[in-house]
Protein backbone atom coordinates (compact mmCIF):
# COMPACT_ATOMS: atom_id res chain seq x y z
CA UNK A 1 0.00 0.00 0.00
CA UNK A 2 3.25 2.55 -0.59
CA UNK A 3 1.99 5.65 -1.52
CA UNK A 4 -1.87 5.01 -1.01
CA UNK A 5 -3.03 7.73 1.38
CA UNK A 6 -6.26 5.83 2.44
CA UNK A 7 -3.39 3.35 4.27
CA UNK A 8 -3.67 3.33 8.10
CA UNK A 9 -0.56 2.28 10.12
CA UNK A 10 -2.08 -1.05 12.31
CA UNK A 11 0.54 -2.58 14.54
CA UNK A 12 -0.71 -6.59 15.50
CA UNK A 13 -1.12 -5.37 18.95
CA UNK A 14 -3.59 -2.83 17.83
CA UNK A 15 -5.50 -5.69 15.65
CA UNK A 16 -5.50 -8.01 19.48
CA UNK A 17 -7.02 -4.81 21.20
CA UNK A 18 -9.84 -4.78 18.85
CA UNK A 19 -10.41 -8.32 18.31
CA UNK A 20 -10.60 -8.75 22.25
CA UNK A 21 -13.05 -5.75 22.59
CA UNK A 22 -15.13 -7.52 19.96
CA UNK A 23 -14.62 -11.01 21.56
CA UNK A 24 -15.79 -9.37 25.03
CA UNK A 25 -18.81 -7.78 23.30
CA UNK A 26 -19.83 -10.75 21.52
CA UNK A 27 -19.35 -12.83 24.83
CA UNK A 28 -21.79 -11.13 26.01
CA UNK A 29 -24.96 -12.80 24.38
CA UNK A 30 -23.34 -16.35 23.30
CA UNK A 31 -26.11 -17.55 25.70
CA UNK A 32 -29.02 -16.13 23.80
CA UNK A 33 -28.02 -17.81 20.56
CA UNK A 34 -27.39 -21.56 22.59
CA UNK A 35 -30.88 -20.93 24.26
CA UNK A 36 -32.44 -20.92 20.64
CA UNK A 37 -29.74 -23.64 18.80
CA UNK A 38 -28.08 -25.65 21.69
CA UNK A 39 -26.55 -28.06 19.75
CA UNK A 40 -24.38 -25.53 17.43
CA UNK A 41 -21.31 -24.52 18.86
CA UNK A 42 -20.37 -22.43 15.69
CA UNK A 43 -20.83 -18.69 17.05
CA UNK A 44 -19.13 -20.02 20.55
CA UNK A 45 -16.03 -21.43 18.82
CA UNK A 46 -15.35 -18.28 16.69
CA UNK A 47 -15.76 -16.07 20.07
CA UNK A 48 -13.05 -18.62 21.31
CA UNK A 49 -10.77 -18.25 18.03
CA UNK A 50 -11.27 -14.09 18.47
CA UNK A 51 -9.90 -14.90 21.78
CA UNK A 52 -6.64 -17.04 21.24
CA UNK A 53 -5.72 -14.39 18.60
CA UNK A 54 -6.33 -11.78 21.40
CA UNK A 55 -4.14 -13.39 23.49
CA UNK A 56 -1.25 -13.97 21.00
CA UNK A 57 -2.19 -16.60 18.51
CA UNK A 58 -1.87 -16.02 14.80
CA UNK A 59 -4.23 -15.00 12.06
CA UNK A 60 -4.87 -17.63 10.19
CA UNK A 61 -7.38 -20.14 8.31
CA UNK A 62 -9.04 -21.83 11.14
CA UNK A 63 -10.32 -17.96 12.80
CA UNK A 64 -11.48 -17.07 9.23
CA UNK A 65 -13.44 -20.44 9.32
CA UNK A 66 -14.88 -20.12 12.76
CA UNK A 67 -16.43 -16.44 11.21
CA UNK A 68 -18.34 -18.24 8.16
CA UNK A 69 -19.32 -20.04 10.48
CA UNK A 70 -20.89 -18.02 12.94
CA UNK A 71 -22.33 -16.15 10.06
CA UNK A 72 -23.67 -19.68 8.32
CA UNK A 73 -24.84 -20.57 12.27
CA UNK A 74 -26.95 -17.04 11.97
CA UNK A 75 -28.78 -18.08 8.92
CA UNK A 76 -30.02 -21.19 11.04
CA UNK A 77 -31.31 -19.22 14.03
CA UNK A 78 -35.13 -19.72 15.00
CA UNK A 79 -34.82 -15.82 16.61
CA UNK A 80 -33.95 -12.60 15.21
CA UNK A 81 -32.29 -12.40 18.32
CA UNK A 82 -30.55 -15.45 18.69
CA UNK A 83 -29.07 -14.45 14.46
CA UNK A 84 -27.98 -11.13 15.92
CA UNK A 85 -25.52 -13.24 18.59
CA UNK A 86 -24.17 -15.41 16.06
CA UNK A 87 -23.47 -11.90 13.97
CA UNK A 88 -21.80 -10.61 16.96
CA UNK A 89 -19.74 -13.56 17.03
CA UNK A 90 -18.53 -13.82 13.48
CA UNK A 91 -17.63 -9.92 13.48
CA UNK A 92 -15.70 -11.04 16.40
CA UNK A 93 -13.69 -13.48 15.07
CA UNK A 94 -14.20 -10.86 12.11
CA UNK A 95 -12.73 -8.14 13.61
CA UNK A 96 -8.66 -9.72 13.44
CA UNK A 97 -9.31 -9.17 9.65
CA UNK A 98 -9.78 -5.00 10.00
CA UNK A 99 -8.23 -3.49 6.78
CA UNK A 100 -5.39 -0.60 7.51
CA UNK A 101 -7.87 1.56 4.88
CA UNK A 102 -9.30 4.49 6.05
CA UNK A 103 -12.55 3.83 4.98
CA UNK A 104 -15.47 3.64 7.06
CA UNK A 105 -16.89 0.60 6.39
CA UNK A 106 -13.79 -0.87 8.40
CA UNK A 107 -15.19 0.69 11.08
CA UNK A 108 -17.69 -2.43 11.28
CA UNK A 109 -15.07 -4.74 12.16
CA UNK A 110 -14.29 -2.34 15.17
CA UNK A 111 -17.60 -2.11 16.20
CA UNK A 112 -19.62 -4.85 14.78
CA UNK A 113 -19.66 -6.90 17.39
CA UNK A 114 -20.79 -5.00 19.80
CA UNK A 115 -23.48 -3.00 17.68
CA UNK A 116 -25.16 -6.84 16.87
CA UNK A 117 -24.86 -7.76 20.56
CA UNK A 118 -26.90 -4.83 21.53
CA UNK A 119 -28.88 -5.33 18.83
CA UNK A 120 -29.71 -9.56 19.81
CA UNK A 121 -29.95 -8.01 23.69
CA UNK A 122 -32.44 -5.09 22.54
CA UNK A 123 -34.32 -7.64 21.12
CA UNK A 124 -34.52 -10.32 24.19
CA UNK A 125 -35.17 -7.57 26.65
CA UNK A 126 -38.35 -6.51 24.81
CA UNK A 127 -38.37 -2.83 25.95
CA UNK A 128 -37.55 -1.23 22.82
CA UNK A 129 -34.30 0.85 21.99
CA UNK A 130 -33.77 1.64 25.32
CA UNK A 131 -32.36 -1.60 25.85
CA UNK A 132 -30.01 -1.69 22.89
CA UNK A 133 -28.72 2.10 24.23
CA UNK A 134 -27.89 0.29 27.32
CA UNK A 135 -26.10 -2.58 25.83
CA UNK A 136 -24.18 0.17 23.62
CA UNK A 137 -23.52 1.96 26.71
CA UNK A 138 -22.11 -1.09 27.87
CA UNK A 139 -19.89 -1.57 25.04
CA UNK A 140 -18.72 1.99 25.49
CA UNK A 141 -16.97 1.06 29.09
CA UNK A 142 -15.68 -1.94 28.04
CA UNK A 143 -13.67 -0.47 24.65
CA UNK A 144 -10.00 0.59 25.80
CA UNK A 145 -8.20 3.25 24.84
CA UNK A 146 -6.48 1.01 23.04
CA UNK A 147 -9.53 0.21 20.84
CA UNK A 148 -10.27 4.32 20.77
CA UNK A 149 -7.34 5.16 19.56
CA UNK A 150 -7.47 2.42 16.36
CA UNK A 151 -11.32 3.63 15.81
CA UNK A 152 -10.20 7.36 15.98
CA UNK A 153 -7.76 7.00 12.84
CA UNK A 154 -10.53 5.76 10.66
CA UNK A 155 -13.84 7.87 9.58
CA UNK A 156 -17.16 7.91 11.59
CA UNK A 157 -19.31 4.31 10.96
CA UNK A 158 -20.98 4.37 7.51
CA UNK A 159 -24.89 5.21 7.39
CA UNK A 160 -27.33 2.51 6.48
CA UNK A 161 -27.50 -0.81 8.50
CA UNK A 162 -30.94 -0.86 9.70
CA UNK A 163 -31.23 -0.82 13.59
CA UNK A 164 -27.74 -2.31 14.22
CA UNK A 165 -26.24 0.28 12.14
CA UNK A 166 -28.31 2.41 14.26
CA UNK A 167 -26.78 1.12 16.97
CA UNK A 168 -22.76 0.98 15.52
CA UNK A 169 -23.38 4.80 15.04
CA UNK A 170 -24.56 5.58 18.46
CA UNK A 171 -21.05 3.28 19.65
CA UNK A 172 -19.17 5.32 17.35
CA UNK A 173 -20.29 8.76 17.95
CA UNK A 174 -19.96 8.11 21.98
CA UNK A 175 -16.19 6.01 21.69
CA UNK A 176 -15.59 9.61 19.48
CA UNK A 177 -16.71 12.33 21.93
CA UNK A 178 -14.51 14.68 22.89
CA UNK A 179 -15.23 14.51 26.67
CA UNK A 180 -13.99 10.73 26.31
CA UNK A 181 -10.38 10.48 27.41
CA UNK A 182 -8.37 7.89 25.53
Amino acid sequence: MAGDERAIELSKQDLRAVTAFAAACAETVLAVFEADQPGDSRPRAAVEAAWEFARGGERGKALRDTAWAALKAAGGAQTLAAGEAARAAMSAAAAAYLHPLAEATQVKHILGAAAHAAAAAETVAGRGPQAGAEHVGRAARRASPAVVHVLKRFPAAPGGGGRVGELMRILDDDLRSPARAE
